[in-house]
């Protein structure tokens, strides 16, 4: 979304805002080649504490590879740093997995009873 609004803005020539979007680039993050930040650093932390919530993450993150821009293989369970084969396939990749059914969650990190 970031780089369709600096697209846009630049479209427009909105420069003095460009301008302030560039200003707020950390020196570390320039350095990387990071021109604009049009957003807040934000680190929301995102507690997985449902089968639903844990299977809707895994699949935002075993889709990544083959969505939007990254566009890395054609199909997700070929993304060898993916643990995708492992769920869709029963396939070992580079690294091992254990299911997230087969982790007993004593207590989340709210304090909160997790699933067992």
């Amino acid at each position: 979304m970031a780089y369709e609004m600096v697209r846009r803005l630049e479209k427009r020539k909105e420069y003095s805002l460009l301008k302030q979007l560039s200003e707020g680039v950390e020196e570390n993050e320039r350095r990387r080649g990071k021109k604009h930040q049009v957003f807040a650093p934000s680190f929301d932390v995102k507690i997985c504490d449902s089968e639903i919530m844990i299977e809707q993450k895994l699949d935002y993150m075993h889709n990544n590879p083959v969505s939007g821009k990254w566009n890395l293989v054609n199909d997700y369970t070929d993304y060898k740093h993916s643990s995708a084969a492992f769920y869709e396939l029963g396939k070992s990749g580079v690294f091992d997995v254990k299911h997230y059914k087969e982790i007993n969650y004593a207590e989340s990190p709210t304090g909160d009873s997790a699933a067992k």
